[in-house]
C-alpha cells in the first residue's frame, strides 16, 4: 500500500477530505540545479492538495491521518489513463491508413490522421467512462488507514 500523511479538513458522510503536501526529494538530489522538477517546484511551490478518502478509521476534522491506496489499483489506473488513449490513437491511425489505401488511394496520410484523432477520442471517451466507474469502485479509492501518531520534537 502506498501511504501519505495529511490533515482532515472536512468530513462528509463516509468520506474525509484530507489535505496532503506532496513530498519531494529535491533537497537530497545532486542534480537539483539542472533538474526540471526542481525548477517547477520552486515556481509553483509545494501546494496542498485535498484528497477524498474513505473514512474507515473514523477520522474527524483537524486530525492528522495516514491515507493509502493499493499499488495494484494505482498501476491499473495509470495504465488506463496513459495506455488506453495512446492505444486508441495508434490503432485508429493504422485503421485509417488501411481504409485510406482501400477507399482513398491518394490520401492515405489524411485518412491516417483522421483515424488517429478518432481513435484518440474513442480512448478518451472510454477513459471518461472508466473514471466515472472508478469513482464508485472502492478498489480505486484512497482510504484513511490510521490516525497519525504525533512525534515529540
Amino acid at each position: 500500500m502506498i501511504e501519505e500523511t495529511g490533515r482532515v479538513v472536512e468530513v462528509q458522510g463516509d468520506y474525509a477530505w484530507v489535505e496532503t503536501v506532496p513530498a519531494t526529494t529535491c533537497g537530497s538530489c545532486s542534480a537539483r540545479k539542472g533538474c526540471g522538477t526542481s525548477v517547477l517546484a520552486s515556481v509553483f511551490g509545494r501546494r496542498r492538495s485535498p484528497v477524498r478518502a474513505l473514512n474507515r478509521a473514523g477520522a474527524r476534522t483537524g486530525e492528522q491521518v495516514v491515507i493509502g491506496i493499493s499499488e495494484s489499483s494505482l498501476v491499473r489506473g495509470s495504465l488506463a489513463v496513459y495506455m488506453v488513449p495512446l492505444a486508441g490513437l495508434l490503432v485508429g491511425a493504422l485503421a485509417g491508413h488501411r481504409l485510406g489505401m482501400d477507399l482513398l488511394p491518394g490520401h492515405t496520410e489524411l485518412a491516417s490522421i483522421l483515424g488517429a484523432v478518432a481513435g484518440l477520442l474513442a480512448g478518451l471517451a472510454w477513459l471518461r467512462f472508466f473514471s466515472h466507474a472508478s469513482d464508485r469502485d472502492e478498489r480505486y479509492q484512497p482510504v484513511v488507514v490510521r490516525h497519525q501518531i504525533a512525534t515529540g520534537r
